[in-house]
């Protein structure tokens, strides 16, 4: 872990060093702005279609599967340059990955994390994995109109995370034609097939409070061994603001 956190915090801390200036610019010509009241978008809300890259055909993922994530980050603007800054904090953040007529072995007695087929007899029609996650976003941002929170703005970072949850949630038990069996809800509950912490890379673009993100799992989501080698990926909708 230590080795695949090295490459993106040493890419964040290059993108900073670059964005300081010449120290030999003339610093009479440099202007003195209040940046008290600059907007820091410390409060950031992310939704997103979320996936696994390398998933196995074997595994029978269908419908909408989401991602949702709540930051709260202190912003430090370049004295050099107030459109740049650095900002980090902690927050929540999820991933909700949708299988359909397949049993999810969480909590199952195996070597390994089972994806089991199940049409062919009594089944759940819809099971969610979830996965929550503790997590702190660093970044390197950018922003063309730093006084008035409008404008351009762009982030690139490295999010860590602590695993703090998994579960799965299981609706509507069916015959395997599908006739209605129960109408109930079956969770479970385990985190011992998942690594406990992830790193991701992230980045964002867009315009005031609105952006575009996209962020991909550097970090295996299960153990070596214990699961398919899966890297979750999102894209989706970033509001910030505060």
């Amino acid at each position: 872990m230590k080795k695949t956190l090295i490459v993106p915090v040493l890419l964040c801390l290059g993108f900073a060093a670059m964005a300081q200036e010449n120290p030999k610019t003339d610093k009479k010509k440099k202007q003195n702005i209040d940046m008290s009241n600059r907007p820091s978008d410390h409060f950031m809300i992310q939704f997103g279609y979320t996936g696994w890259a390398g998933i196995p055909d074997t595994i029978n993922k269908s419908g909408f599967s989401k991602s949702f994530n709540a930051y709260f980050l202190f912003d430090f603007p370049f004295k050099t340059n107030p459109k740049l800054s650095m900002a980090f904090g902690p927050g929540i953040a999820s991933d909700h990955i949708v299988f359909s007529q397949t049993d999810v072995g969480i909590k199952r007695n195996t070597n390994t994390i089972q994806f089991t087929n199940v049409s062919d007899t009594n089944n759940y029609k819809k099971t969610k994995l979830a996965t929550v996650y503790a997590e702190a976003p660093i970044e390197f941002r950018f922003s063309a109109d730093p006084l008035n929170g409008k404008g351009l703005k762009a982030a690139i970072g490295v999010k860590v995370g602590l695993l703090i949850n998994a579960h799965t949630r299981n609706t509507k038990y069916e015959s395997s034609t599908s006739a209605t069996i129960a109408d109930h809800t079956l969770k479970e509950s385990s985190k011992y097939f998942f690594n406990k912490n992830r790193i991701s890379m992230q980045g964002r673009i867009g315009y005031g409070h609105v952006s575009l993100y996209g962020s991909y799992q550097l970090t295996p989501l299960f153990k070596d061994g214990l699961g398919p080698v899966v890297r979750p990926f999102s894209i989706g909708i970033t509001l910030s603001g505060l």
